[in-house]
């Protein structure tokens, strides 16, 4: 491969913080709402024009998985302190995402939290001192920028930072590197509310005079979009779908990126053109909004200090040195070969002995120093990544790295050294128990 060798140049230091937040989606916002409260200096930094990843500009429909999260209740109570008057707010959709209250909630928990923001810049690299973090590397319209930490959370998603630090991974499934795949968000609106379904998992079923809507997508639909998935949102008549579908795309690749939000974008028209004629309710509907980002279930798995497996969950395991409590939700595993449910997955017919704990191990990478993960990228198996990677736990897990973080600063320790029994007092007096 040719190479253009960059000449070296000198970069501003910006600031200097006891935390830094990589990231905004649920895991980032909940992280640095976790580290500031905790009295340390945070920033949180993110590319787009807004917090809150998927809440917001991912455009996705609820709040699904473990409920019993902090983060997620905070939210949701301010978009419902001053409801719009279009608004149906209900017993039915306490859940439902209103986005553009979201962005203002979020807003408004960092600024009085204490929280620097910093909307619009990328974080491009790391500064290192041996195996430790020191700081980041940001572009924005500002220019190339540093920033020194104490601590770095890398709540990316595709742990893109903490790869630049070199943290070891690996990608996709066990054995074959699968990936699930990707959805582009949409809303609909001119609904029918009275008539209209719907079908909130793949195997919710729903039969019509023309036939079971499933079977018809997978029927009718161009490959490998193949599924119904319908949500109200908190206005009448508009509607979350979640029915584009992507296969074999690499989250943390730009080509891939680029294909999938192409594709993505042309199977829209397709999909309203079938509601329009298969399902009650959705004859008069029309495009409205399409979400910023590309939904990105799965990219990499770090190798860290502990793996969650499926097994844990399943047995609802409660480990000593917990960092997120209370978690809940089934295997959605979307089938890495085309539409619908994995045959790894389970929605309907999942059964675990209860809620489990997440320890906090799985946040600590095996070799880098002063840096955390939290969300999705965590360590854990491509099925129990399916689980813990819905956005109430993902904030679960932000929160409790963000107090951590905040605990090894003021205690003068290392992140993997940190005192647990300190971050679980915290915790409680935060609400997080896990009992």
């Amino acid at each position: 491969m040719e190479m253009y060798h960059e000449a070296a140049r000198s970069i501003p230091f910006r600031g200097s913080y006891d935390v830094i937040v990589a990231g905004s989606g649920p895991a980032g916002v909940a992280a640095a709402l976790g580290a500031a409260r905790s009295g340390a200096s945070t920033l949180i930094v993110e590319e787009t024009n807004c917090f809150g990843g998927m809440i917001t500009s991912g455009l996705m429909s609820h709040w699904t998985g473990g409920t019993d999260s902090p983060v997620m209740h905070e939210i949701q109570a301010r978009c419902r302190r001053s409801p719009w008057e279009c608004e149906v707010l209900d017993e039915e959709n306490t859940l439902v995402i209103n986005h553009e209250q979201a962005k203002l909630a979020i807003f408004d928990l960092l600024e009085e939290a204490g929280v620097k923001m910093r909307l619009h810049t990328r974080c491009c690299d790391v500064i290192c001192a041996g195996e430790a973090v020191t700081g980041i590397v940001t572009e924005s319209k500002s220019g190339r920028e540093a920033w020194r930490c104490r601590v770095l959370i890398d709540c990316s998603g595709d742990g893109d930072l903490a790869v630049r630090a070199g943290a070891e991974f690996r990608v996709g499934r066990e054995g074959d590197g699968k990936m699930q795949p990707v959805t582009l968000m949409f809303k609909i609106g001119g609904v029918d509310f009275d008539r209209a379904v719907f079908p909130g998992s793949f195997e919710t079923l729903v039969d019509t005079p023309k036939g079971e809507l499933q079977a018809l997508a997978r029927k009718l639909l161009p490959p490998p979009a193949g599924h119904v998935l319908l949500y109200r949102s908190t206005m009448r008549g508009e509607v979350t779908v979640n029915m584009t579908n992507l296969t074999d795309v690499d989250g943390s690749n730009a080509d891939d990126l680029t294909r999938a939000e192409i594709v993505c974008h042309r199977q829209i028209p397709a999909i309203v053109a079938f509601l329009r004629e298969y399902v009650p309710g959705y004859e008069s509907c029309f495009w409205l909004k399409t979400a910023e980002v590309v939904g990105v279930r799965e990219t990499r798995h770090f190798l860290t200090e502990y793996e969650l497996t499926a097994d844990d969950i399943l047995e609802a395991r409660r480990f000593p040195d917990w960092i997120a409590t209370k978690n809940i939700f089934n295997f959605d595993i979307h089938n890495v070969e085309g539409a619908g449910l994995d045959a790894n997955g389970a929605q309907k017919h999942f059964h675990s002995a209860g809620d489990y704990s997440i320890p906090y191990g799985c946040c600590v990478p095996q070799k880098v120093e002063n840096l955390l993960l939290a969300g999705r990228s965590i360590g854990g198996s491509h099925k129990a990544h399916s689980n813990f990677r819905v956005m109430p736990i993902c904030a679960n897990i932000g929160l409790g790295a963000g107090v951590a973080a905040a605990v090894a600063v003021r205690n003068g320790t290392s992140v993997r050294e940190v005192d647990l029994e300190a971050v679980h007092a915290r915790l409680n007096a935060m609400g997080v128990t896990q009992d």
